[in-house]
């Protein structure tokens, strides 16, 4: 079913509607970022989605644990639930309360590499209410190395963010991509500037015995295992 565009109240002191009818903040003056963030935070907390700066993208948000919201990314994204939606914080202390066991496989790289470019895979803790797809039990966790990104998780909590680029779109390296991708299913953009094009995060997956590298990107496979003491396997 196509996404219906929402009714908008006049944009708040701050914003400039540069993308549209949808609510957009220049994150790069102090004023605008700061109305933006609190802008951005308001439409998560009513389960709405948002487009947020990271280091690697743009990436669409919602809250991680609002199962309509991250249903609607699904959605605006064109994307189901067979590649579940990674979820990113805003500290490394956050991890704990979302996996089943932090092992001193993920401490080491999540000090190595936190804030950064490096995505762990972890089982998610059994009592958490949330569906990001089809996760198999398990959660992609990472904390980005972007000041606007980690400003919003750190007051809103847990994210589920991912490209925000919607079929087979690319992802976005610039706000105004994003919005000609995502249009009106976003309530508010945060427009952190042009970010460099890279490979992306780097995937981990620490579920098994041993440490697997699904996808290298950013943080090489030499940097892993000199940190971890022994050569990852490489799916």
């Amino acid at each position: 079913m196509p996404l219906v565009p929402r009714a908008r109240a006049a944009a708040p002191p701050g914003a400039r509607p540069s993308l549209g009818a949808v609510t957009t903040f220049d994150c790069r003056v102090p004023d605008t970022r700061a109305a933006g963030l609190a802008a951005a935070a308001a439409a998560v907390r009513a389960g709405r989605l948002v487009v947020v700066p990271t280091d690697t993208s743009y990436g669409i948000g919602a809250d991680a644990f609002d199962q309509a919201a991250v249903r609607s990314l699904l959605a605006a994204k064109q994307r189901g639930p067979e590649t579940p939606v990674p979820v990113l914080v805003g500290s490394w202390s956050t991890i704990d309360g979302l996996v089943a066991a932090v092992p001193s496989t993920a401490r080491d790289l999540v000090e190595a590499f936190w804030p950064g470019g490096l995505s762990i895979v972890l089982p998610h803790a059994p009592s958490l209410a949330w569906d990001l797809g089809r996760t198999r039990g398990t959660v992609v966790l990472r904390m980005p190395l972007h000041p606007v990104a980690l400003e919003l998780l750190r007051e809103c909590g847990p994210m589920a963010i991912t490209g925000a680029n919607a079929g087979s779109g690319a992802v976005p390296h610039d706000c105004a991509d994003a919005y000609t991708q995502l249009g009106e299913a976003v309530d508010v953009y945060l427009d952190g500037g042009p970010l460099e094009s890279d490979a992306g995060s780097t995937i981990v997956d620490l579920t098994g015995t041993e440490p697997v590298v699904r996808r290298e990107g950013v943080v090489s496979t030499a940097e892993i295992a000199e940190v971890l003491g022994r050569t990852p396997a490489v799916a």
